[in-house]
């Protein structure tokens, strides 16, 4: 048996590398809007959005650790091949072209430049798209190991840079903690719990977990306790720092409103923070950093999407694949950031739950012998209330009436399912199904339907 373990230095390595990883810079804007937004409510918010934020990227890390899966498709084929090819594909494009790879675009344009020139916003950023999307396209059609060696010094720069800012809040801040805005004001707490939802981080985590793995193996650990172990500390240590930024970011925009007021994304909260303490070298440090970051965050996107999508469809060379997608994020981008956020909400509000149930059964997996049964179950009855969660969700963003057969089927979930208002009424029934479908599977002795 290999019991070879890893050094301190190591765990801080792989741990450094995951939170890199991670950090995007498009996940700066949302502690910051929930800082505005949630004013002296601002504690119980952002505890609900360390939560989803923070700690169901660990479990997703955590579960691909626990499962030995390959990748992710392997993973969520344990409800069925074909689900596995629907969920890791929706969730490959939600992180890439649909939603996350445009805001690098959006992102990168509100912090960096759209502070200096305020007058021409929309015409602007077509401008700035096409040149950020045309070097994402260039770099992402010949990656290079220059990118990876970019993103590893940018992401401590950024770091230290928002350490700086941070502290200078701390000692100084603009003023005082705002009133409570909209749905923060009386439930604060499960809306910072929803906001989590938008860094997408607990989707990426199903996808890093394996870079981890790797990462792990390749310096010799071989044995599965010791793999999950080493993945354990690692993630440990980035979402760590992760919570650490997100507390400090939200503090920063609780203090800003005063001085600022309120915007309707993220992005002009930390500009405007970065110009208020350091002036105009401040905002362009900012602006560098954060355009950098964006890019290789773009083209990490790009690629693991034209990777991915190429062994689904070999007749499409990862190169054609990486020219649409590059269309394709360009295009979405410029519906600029709040449409960008505001669309990404319904469909969250559909994945998230499906990825959540997903990573509690690998889990609990050993304890049903694996059985395909009980995955069925609650993978189904999980899909039934979150697809009509997405729906409801973007009725309610769209301001428009329920469709025709929405309206009953809300109805019926609003007065017989436990939570369902706080966004949660998956919880209770996957919690029943799971029980009763793992009980039969023991006493039937269901056998795994696949290689545990």
């Amino acid at each position: 048996m290999n019991n070879k373990k890893l050094s301190f230095s190591s765990y801080v390595a792989i741990g450094f590398m995951l939170f890199a990883l991670f950090f995007g810079a498009g996940n700066l804007i949302f502690p910051a809007q929930l800082g505005q937004y949630s004013g002296t409510n601002l504690w119980p918010a952002a505890i609900g959005f360390l939560i989803t934020g923070v700690g169901l990227p660990l479990l997703g890390i955590l579960a691909m650790g626990f499962s030995g899966s390959r990748n992710l498709q392997e993973l969520s084929s344990r409800v069925h091949p074909a689900y596995g090819v629907f969920f890791t594909a929706l969730l490959y494009l939600t992180i890439g072209p649909f939603f996350a790879a445009p805001r690098t675009g959006t992102v990168a344009f509100e912090v960096g430049i759209a502070p200096f020139f305020p007058e021409n916003s929309q015409g602007g950023l077509l401008i700035f798209t096409i040149l950020f999307f045309a070097i994402t396209l260039v770099l992402s059609l010949n990656p290079k190991k220059i990118v990876d060696h970019v993103g590893k010094l940018l992401a401590p720069a950024l770091v230290v840079l928002l350490i700086v800012l941070l502290g200078a809040v701390v000692i100084n801040p603009m003023g005082n903690a705002g009133v409570p805005q909209d749905s923060y004001a009386n439930g604060a707490f499960v809306k910072g719990f929803l906001e989590g939802y938008n860094t997408m981080d607990a989707l990426a985590s199903l996808v890093f977990g394996i870079i981890v793995i790797n990462a792990i193996r390749s310096l010799g650990i071989t044995e599965k306790g010791e793999i999950l172990r080493a993945t354990a500390k690692s993630g440990f240590i980035a979402t760590g720092l992760l919570a650490l930024i997100y507390v400090g970011i939200a503090y920063l925009g609780s203090t800003t409103v005063e001085t600022l007021g309120l915007f309707d994304t993220g992005g002009p909260v930390l500009s405007g923070a970065a110009s208020y303490y350091f002036g105009t070298f401040g905002s362009v440090m900012l602006a560098v950093l954060i355009i950098l970051a964006c890019l290789t965050t773009a083209i990490g996107l790009i690629t693991a999407n034209a990777q991915y999508f190429h062994t689904l469809f070999p007749r499409f060379s990862y190169k054609t694949l990486v020219v649409f997608f590059t269309l394709l994020t360009f295009v979405i981008a410029n519906f600029g950031l709040a449409n960008i956020i505001t669309y990404s909400i319904p469909v969250l509000m559909f994945l998230y739950p499906l990825a959540i149930v997903l990573m509690l059964l690998t889990f609990l997996s050993p304890l049903f012998n694996h059985a395909r049964m009980v995955y069925v179950g609650a993978i189904s009855v999980t899909f039934l209330i979150s697809i009509v969660d997405g729906f409801k969700t973007l009725c309610s963003l769209l301001g428009m009436d329920y469709y025709g057969w929405l309206a009953p089927i809300v109805s019926f979930y609003e007065d017989y399912l436990p939570l369902y208002t706080q966004g949660l009424g998956w919880l209770v029934p996957f919690i029943v199904v799971t029980l009763v479908t793992g009980i039969l599977a023991r006493f039937q002795k269901v056998t795994a339907a696949y290689e545990a």
